[in-house]
């Protein structure tokens, strides 16, 4: 994936405290002491947070605590806190994937091994957890309460995620669950941690939440459509990866609720057999999504709940210009190409 910048997200008058989120974040994060005894369980820790990434769910907690008292530094423990939790995450999911590159570099558990990667990976998420021991109890109470929650539901989403794989009745509203849990909720979350370091009050906070929940789908939703219709050059990835997988994404199932039979039949034929040539399958398919409209219904599912997560922004009590630079960051969402 081609580094993510951030600031193609937010208004001109923003960039300057993007820059800096993004500046302070990553000295907070390189003045962490990760590497300890035994350093075959720390160093695959440090190894994977430095391999980059975008960032997204740190500095929209870094945003969230600026937009509502000013003061953002404070948040730094609780964005490293999403940070290493999303890093566990992806450590896990590249050996349930049996992933041999994150970020175009070896994964952890090729770089070390399935037993260490494992290990690695409990052990960030129990260090995610100790970085809330940074705020008084009532903070720390509900920085947990949400970072449990929200945890639990990544899980069941990558469940739900796994079962799709071997199911042929998937349905768009299956997906969009399971999209919500897998990937919305932590940065639905990340935004609204920020609102309660800053003690925000929680109906503030859960406009908040709503509008990243809702921006999340809308998000990985135009991650879907990139995968197939991106450009490879500044997409950053293998187009069609999701087509290779065989992967049960709302570009597929609407095209079986809204294609004639022929096409449908020839679709999950295509999902249901080993491909002699690749590039073949990802051209006939793509061809299948083209003529059923599949771009346009993905388009208008963006823009629906990217529309969604704006009437959010309506009930907050922040200043103009950040409700601004949060409903252009929505607005861009729906013609990126990375």
């Amino acid at each position: 994936m081609l580094a993510f910048n951030f600031t193609l997200f937010l208004p001109k008058f923003f960039d300057l405290n993007i820059l800096q989120y993004q500046s302070d974040f990553l000295s907070y994060l390189e003045s962490q002491k990760m590497v300890r005894e035994p350093k075959n369980l720390y160093l695959p820790i440090e190894y994977i947070l430095q391999l980059g990434g975008k960032r997204i769910r740190p500095i929209l907690t870094l945003i969230a605590a600026d937009v509502f008292s000013g003061d953002y530094k404070k948040a730094l423990p609780t964005a490293l806190a999403v940070e290493v939790f999303h890093n566990f995450t992806l450590v896990h999911d590249d050996i349930m994937d049996d992933a041999p590159l994150r970020r175009g570099k070896e994964t952890v558990h090729e770089k070390w091994d399935l037993n260490t990667g494992i290990l690695s990976g409990d052990a960030m998420l129990i260090l995610a957890y100790q970085y809330f021991e940074n705020y008084p109890p009532h903070i720390f109470q509900k920085l947990a309460k949400l970072f449990s929650k929200t945890a639990l539901e990544v899980c069941d989403g990558q469940q739900l995620d796994i079962d799709f794989e071997t199911r042929n009745d998937v349905t768009i509203e299956e997906y969009i669950k399971m999209i919500t849990l897998k990937t919305s909720v932590l940065v639905a979350a990340a935004l609204k941690m920020g609102a309660i370091i800053s003690e925000a009050d929680e109906e503030q906070a859960q406009h908040l939440y709503n509008y990243g929940l809702n921006l999340g789908i809308a998000f990985q939703l135009q991650d879907d459509y990139l995968d197939t219709f991106g450009d490879p050059e500044t997409f950053g990835k293998q187009v069609g990866g999701d087509i290779i997988e065989n992967k049960k994404t709302y570009l597929y199932l609407k095209t079986l609720e809204v294609a004639n039979e022929e096409d449908r039949n020839l679709l999950v034929k295509l999902y249901n057999e080993e491909p002699k040539n690749i590039n073949k399958k990802i051209s006939e398919v793509s061809s299948i999504f083209k003529r059923n409209n599949i771009t346009q219904h993905t388009k208008q599912l963006i823009e629906y709940y990217t529309n969604k997560s704006f009437e959010s922004l309506d009930y907050l009590t922040i200043p103009k210009e950040a409700k601004e630079g949060l409903r252009a960051f929505g607005e861009n969402l729906m013609s990126r190409k990375v």
